[in-house]
């Protein structure tokens, strides 16, 4: 297997440095990354996050590691502020919209699905749901209450941060410390049942309005979010397994608690590596709706928004993506996509035409041994994808060289160099080859216009038979011609 001769070093936040990877079991890979709340469309920053982890996930597949990716979708208990007020996000979308809860999740649990897609993602191994794991979440609180490590009040739970203090280190992840949160934390205002600020809820009471309720020993309610996760990672991948991952903005206080949670329960460390993707800002500033300096990503797909000049193919967002490094901050603009767009088609085109080069027996003018190893050491350092770009676009301008005859390369090296051409690509970078649908796309608009044009003559003429039977005869392959005062459009069902 490729895993026994790379060695992969990943940069573990619980260490701060990059440490060299030890599957828990030789030959697997546990993966657990917190998954999407599916009240709204899949920001654009969260699916760089998921394409970080995708790219990941695929290079494990790549080295031949058997992977369990769980990657979960929660669809109950995030409360609006992120922590343990507000009202649920789910129940409130529903509530505006006036439909269940359930169909809110169903609409944006498929809005999710669709869009990963688009951008050829492949699905986790498994994709458990929060409300399918109440039964869980219910075991663990009575565990963690056992162990005195957690109090019940007036029907709700919480964690107890300072008792869990006396004995383990809350703030192991972030590097806080519980005097500076106990410091810079507000004192509670004599309305909430916490004996301190820093607790976080294990269950809620639910409220009369609350939509989304559920049994349990204490009373009708519903999880805290930050339980779901830990039930549903050491359900699928046990006690301790080797990575959980998510955005930046998780590290505190979302995973800080999961792992509290884990220790107070099972008394292991619950993950050997935490990974995070870094965040995704637009035009050098944050994303947000309230500013308009906001993208979705369809939109980058049909190009209907006013931040991009045009639409741009998956696969060139994609490309886009992974040209940063999963731990850099990403600035999104219309200038980076034309450039990575560039930069995609000149790769598609050397990888499309690597059967055309001539080969010889002669020696190589390309260590081709050396460009592989060299490819495999900057994804093995923490999955460098904007250095393995640069490694390839080494093999492209080679391939062009071939392609003028200025080069030479044995029949051997070429076959080792298609065949890893392909392979870090699309295997590990997930890229699609659209240069041919992309091609087949021009050359319909202009037969398309060709048409039109002769319509255009017929009806001048008026040969309204012919000018029909081309409108008719489009229509009844799917295109729809629409005339209107600046001439005549087209579109496809």
């Amino acid at each position: 297997m490729l895993y026994q001769d790379q060695k992969l070093h990943i940069y573990n936040s619980l260490t701060g440095e990059k440490d060299l990877f030890a599957p828990v079991n030789e030959g697997h890979v546990g993966m657990y990354v917190c998954g999407p709340t599916v009240y709204s469309n899949v920001h654009l920053g969260n699916v760089r996050t998921f394409m970080s982890f995708d790219m990941i996930y695929r290079y494990f597949k790549h080295l031949g590691f058997k992977v369990r990716y769980v990657r979960n979708i929660t669809d109950a208990g995030h409360l609006e502020n992120d922590a343990d007020e507000g009202e649920d996000r789910i129940s409130k979308k529903a509530r505006l919209e006036q439909i269940e809860p359930m169909e809110v999740v169903q609409k944006y649990t498929v809005d999710f699905h669709n869009i990963l897609t688009t951008f050829n993602f492949l699905p986790p191994s498994i994709e458990p749901t929060a409300t399918g794991h109440i039964i869980e979440q219910i075991e663990i609180i009575k565990e963690i209450l056992d162990k005195g490590l957690a109090y019940e009040v007036n029907g709700s739970v919480y964690f107890d941060v300072l008792q869990y203090n006396k004995t383990h280190h809350y703030g192991i992840l972030s590097g806080r410390n519980i005097e500076d949160l106990i410091h810079n934390t507000r004192a509670l205002d004599g309305q909430s049942d916490k004996k301190n600020p820093q607790d976080f809820a294990l269950w809620k009471r639910a409220e009369p309005q609350h939509i989304m309720r559920w049994p349990s020993p204490w009373s009708d309610g519903f999880p805290g979010w930050h339980l779901e996760c830990t039930a549903m990672s050491t359900k699928y991948l046990g006690e301790n397994f080797d990575i959980h991952g998510g955005g930046m903005d998780l590290k505190f206080p979302h995973h800080e608690c999961e792992i509290a949670q884990a220790k107070a329960c099972n008394d292991v460390n619950p993950v050997n590596i935490w990974m995070h993707a870094n965040m995704l800002i637009m035009n050098g500033k944050k994303m947000a709706k309230s500013t308009g300096n906001y993208i979705l990503p369809n939109e980058i797909f049909t190009g209907d928004n006013p931040h991009i000049s045009k639409a741009y193919p998956p696969s060139v967002a994609r490309f886009f993506m992974l040209q940063a490094h999963y731990r850099s901050i990403l600035d999104f603009t219309d200038a980076g996509l034309q450039a990575s767009e560039k930069g995609y088609y000149k790769l598609m085109e050397a990888i499309s035409g690597i059967d055309t080069v001539p080969s010889a027996e002669q020696t190589s003018g390309f260590d081709v041994a050396s460009w592989k190893q060299a490819c495999y050491d900057a994804m093995n350092d923490d999955f460098n994808t904007p250095t393995l770009i640069a490694e390839l676009f080494a093999a492209v301008k080679f391939i062009n060289q071939l392609k003028d005859n200025k080069a030479s390369i044995s029949s051997a090296d070429l076959e080792v160099l298609k065949i890893s051409m392909f392979a870090f690509a699309f295997d590990v970078l997930g890229l699609e080859n659209e240069e041919a649908s992309n091609d087949t796309g021009h050359r319909l608009a202009d037969t398309v216009e060709i048409l039109i044009n002769l319509r255009a003559e017929a009806r001048a003429n008026k040969d309204f038979e012919l000018s029909d039977r081309i409108r008719d005869e489009l229509s009844a392959i799917g295109i729809q011609l629409k005339d209107g005062k600046e001439g005549t459009s087209f579109s496809t069902n």
